[in-house]
């Protein structure tokens, strides 16, 4: 019994931590590696956007830039907003922001 209740601790703590792995959006659901194009059609434009430049470093030296979008997505009354990053058009992360 008690390894069977570490074990759904366990389970329940991995399944947390990939929790922001996607985004709904009515009735569309959005994962990470879809285009900012594919994000806008299934959630329309965002909230608010940002873009910062970045460093782009291969062993230590600096190599480039790159521009990070930031969306945010103000969601229905009781749902955390959430913050999409592309890099390189592509998403990244997606972080359910806590008010």
């Amino acid at each position: 019994m008690q390894k069977a209740l570490v074990l759904m601790a366990l389970v329940l703590a991995a399944a947390a931590a990939h929790g922001d792995e996607t985004l709904r959006c009515g009735s569309k659901i959005v994962r990470l590696g879809m285009s900012i194009e594919e994000v806008r059609g299934y959630c329309g434009e965002p909230s608010s956007a940002r873009v910062e430049e970045q460093d782009v470093r291969a062993g230590g030296r600096l190599v480039g830039k790159t521009e990070i979008h930031i969306w945010r997505y103000d969601r229905a009354a009781g749902q955390m907003p959430a913050d999409l990053v592309f890099d390189q058009d592509k998403l990244k992360s997606i972080t359910y922001v806590t008010m």
